[in-house]
């Protein structure tokens, strides 16, 4: 290889820059349908605090099955393949909420089914990712491109949610979702035009029950992955304990329209694009271990502050905003150092499967805080939810202290016998 590709930046090498346009698209489309399902449930449907809650837990609820998902995926050869059938699937499936607004049929069940369809293609997109990932980009690229990319999606947040309130607005939140479902299939037709070496793969030589068990033992058992597992489980659970009620908190306690919140969260979410910007430097700066321990509080912690917003309407914007800036800002720095730190320990030959046992545990935790939310905002009042949130969230960065993770300071430094567990190859 030589020092001038080494000194090429990512972002000018033709495959990964096709690919990031491809997940640009795809980011900004997803924040319109991440406002306007909660909002035809809300305005629309009417739904009270639960019904909001059991719908933001059927986006996810779909991941409870990445374990076995991933184990099949790992003997696909064809990753990229994969990621195309995920998104015209979602494409597909967004497309019938309109048709169904045109027929003025709309119903809460066919929202969930919306979202259990739609989370089901997130689920094989997301499985399916890693082995694509680690053959589109060389392993002292990792940092770098889960930095562009987390930056794309960060920049989605910033703009995403006021052109999706205005949308919402002129559109309605239904005939809306035609944008997220276009985004997808542009999304599959630059894929098409990323040409990777498919990774060979063995057949698989037990049954897909025992892939999975094995999966899931090794991230129990290896070092990183369990403690990496542990904290942002956590954090799922408790954040999406406040997430299932973001919207409903932002439109019936604060009194703001879909612009009004689109327009205080993508102000907000800048937050998010700087915390990309700069989470390179911050680790180089902090190390790994540290970095992904300051995020894991910053992306929490904000959600406390969500009961103080009173006064007039651009007060309480300002505090919705500034919580998600702060929120934002501390994913990315949990985030890009995480994935790359995960990236770099996982054995290539398991790495689908490893990924679903991940996301089976960590995601299929957000709809069980999501109904949790639901319940607790009926019970307790959402303000105080909120608190309850930010509590729990912040206190998972116990899980770091005393794991590989806290002294970790750079990827390069993470070895081969980190893929190890308890002398034997993982």
């Amino acid at each position: 290889m030589s020092d001038t590709a080494v000194r090429t930046p990512l972002w000018r090498e033709r495959r990964f820059a096709t690919y990031w346009a491809g997940q640009g698209i795809s980011q900004f489309g997803d924040r319109i349908t991440g406002l306007a399902l909660p909002f035809i449930a809300v305005t629309t449907l009417h739904a009270s605090a639960p019904t909001v809650g059991l719908l933001t837990a059927a986006v996810w609820a779909p991941n409870i099955l990445s374990l076995f998902v991933g184990s099949w995926v790992d003997h696909q050869p064809r990753k990229r393949s994969l990621l195309i059938v995920a998104d015209v699937l979602r494409a597909v499936v967004l497309l019938s909420l309109p048709v169904a607004h045109w027929l003025g049929v709309v119903t809460m069940t066919q929202l969930v089914v919306v979202a259990l369809l739609a989370g089901l293609g997130q689920v094989l997109y997301q499985t399916a990712y890693p082995s694509f990932f680690v053959s589109l980009v060389r392993r002292d690229q990792f940092v770098e491109a889960n930095g562009l990319l987390s930056s794309t999606r960060s920049l989605s947040f910033v703009a995403g949610p006021a052109v999706a309130g205005g949308l919402i607005q002129v559109l309605t939140a239904p005939v809306a979702l035609v944008v997220d479902a276009v985004s997808f299939l542009l999304s599959a037709l630059l894929l098409r035009r990323v040409r990777v070496e498919d990774r060979p793969v063995e057949p698989p030589d037990t049954s897909l029950l025992a892939r999975s068990r094995d999966g899931l033992l090794l991230v129990v058992h290896h070092p990183y992955l369990r403690a990496s597992l542990a904290c942002v489980t956590t954090i799922n659970f408790f954040n999406f304990v406040a997430a299932a009620l973001l919207i409903l908190f932002a439109s019936r306690e604060l009194g703001l329209g879909a612009g009004s919140i689109g327009l205080a969260l993508g102000v907000g979410a800048t937050g998010g694009l700087l915390g990309a910007v700069l989470a390179g430097r911050v680790t180089r700066r902090l190390g790994v271990g540290v970095t992904i321990a300051v995020g894991a509080v910053l992306f929490s912690a904000p959600f406390a502050a969500l009961p103080l917003a009173d006064g007039p309407v651009e007060v309480r914007m300002a505090v919705l905003g500034l919580v998600e800036f702060v929120s934002a800002f501390g994913v990315m720095l949990l985030d890009v150092p995480l994935n790359a730190l995960q990236t770099a320990v996982t054995p290539d030959a398991v790495r689908s499967r490893v990924v679903g046992a991940f996301s089976t545990i960590n995601y299929g935790i957000r709809p069980v805080g999501a109904v949790l939310g639901g319940f607790l905002g009926e019970w307790i009042g959402v303000g105080t939810t909120m608190v309850v949130s930010a509590v729990g969230g912040s206190l998972a960065v116990l899980f770091l202290l005393g794991s590989p993770i806290l002294r970790t300071r750079t990827i390069e430094e993470l070895d081969d016998s980190t893929t190890e567990i308890a002398g034997r190859p993982a």
